[in-house]
């Protein structure tokens, strides 16, 4: 997890902090993902079942750690914080756009083009 959270940190940095365009484009993903951050943090009824019984964490509680992570990484790479705050849900009840079918499909490619294989 360290890996993946300095090497995106570090293409982060690069293309905000590189050419206008690079920065434009950067921010311009950086707008349009932003709706979807709110869910990491919901919890639904089995989420919280399972922090009764000790087995899962509540996702609610690394709100903050994650926001004052993920601020400064954005401010670092001269970024701005989107300031909408509204969020998409329904992902963990699996209410989904259009989008996640081809992104599916293009997953479980090897799946189905060689069942029964073990990886």
């Amino acid at each position: 997890m360290r890996y993946h959270q300095r090497f995106s940190r570090g293409w982060l940095e690069r293309l905000g902090n590189g050419t206008d365009l690079s920065a434009q484009r950067m921010q311009q993903a950086v707008d349009n993902l932003w709706r979807f951050t709110g869910e990491l943090f919901m919890a639904d009824e089995l989420e919280l079942a399972l922090v009764e019984q000790g087995i899962a964490v509540d996702s609610r509680e690394l709100q903050a750690e994650w926001q004052a992570t993920v601020h400064t990484a954005l401010l670092d790479s001269g970024l701005q914080i989107p300031q909408e705050a509204a969020f998409r849900s329904g992902g963990k009840q699996g209410l989904h756009s259009e989008h996640l079918g081809p992104m599916l499909a293009e997953m479980q490619y090897l799946q189905r083009a060689y069942p029964g294989q073990q990886w």
